[in-house]
């Protein structure tokens, strides 16, 4: 916060759209501060190591770098600002991946202005928003230990379906969304084949899905790869 109390926010969206109506429920607000607003991932890693934001209201559907990757670097590199992800697909798997990246706050973008607010106020002070609860830390620890307990009763391995993809399966799965094969992809990235087979392995083993058309169809879905993207 700055020497007024304030609570710093950048705002990580690429439509100006939402964007705008964002601004305008946040300014209304004495204790708020929107110091920055940015439309791409990369740009969000940028501008959060200069300015240093007190929360980030990340997009998860993002051109170049989308808002998981995004939230993953901002986190690795600080732990003073929290991060809220917005995202127009949202299922409790989301949420899981979400908070995997270091998000500290997951919410549809149909969220109720008034349950945002709250949400920052409450993830600047260093807590966690999951649901209706606010939770400490040790206390989202817990709570995700729990549901991956309850996951693995039945047969499914958390730690596999929800570790975040890494930034080259990232990269690989937006070659996928794009029709590309193997061969291809190993040639753009100058990696080998094989390499670019264990990284296919890998995504379908965290996405929990049988082949690369489901993995295409469940990244565009959740916005981890954009549609616009997809065409050269």
């Amino acid at each position: 916060m700055d020497d007024e109390g304030k609570i710093k926010i950048m705002i990580v969206e690429d439509h100006p759209l939402f964007g705008q109506g964002l601004r305008r429920v946040l300014e209304e607000e004495d204790d708020l501060e929107i110091i920055a607003e940015v439309s791409d991932g990369k740009m969000a890693v940028e501008r959060a190591a200069e300015l240093q934001p007190d929360v980030i209201l990340m997009d998860v559907n993002l051109p170049g770098m989308n808002g998981l990757q995004a939230t993953r670097a901002i986190r690795a590199s600080t732990e003073r600002t929290a991060i809220i992800v917005l995202t127009a697909y949202h299922d409790e798997e989301q949420l899981f991946h979400a908070l995997r990246a270091g998000a500290a706050a997951y919410y549809p973008k149909d969220v109720l202005p008034g349950e945002l607010i709250t949400a920052i106020r409450e993830v600047a002070k260093g807590n966690y928003v999951i649901g209706d609860n606010v939770m400490s830390a040790p206390q989202v620890a817990n709570w995700l230990l729990k549901e991956f307990e309850e996951l693995a009763q039945y047969g499914n391995d958390p730690d596999e379906i929800f570790m975040p993809l890494s930034p080259r399966e990232m990269e690989i799965l937006q070659y996928i969304t794009r029709g590309a094969s193997n061969k291809e992809i190993a040639r753009a990235l100058g990696i080998s084949r094989q390499t670019v087979k264990n990284h296919m392995s890998s995504i379908l083993r965290k996405l929990a899905v049988n082949d690369r058309t489901q993995a295409a169809v469940l990244a565009l879905r959740r916005g981890w790869v954009r549609l616009e993207d997809t065409v050269d």
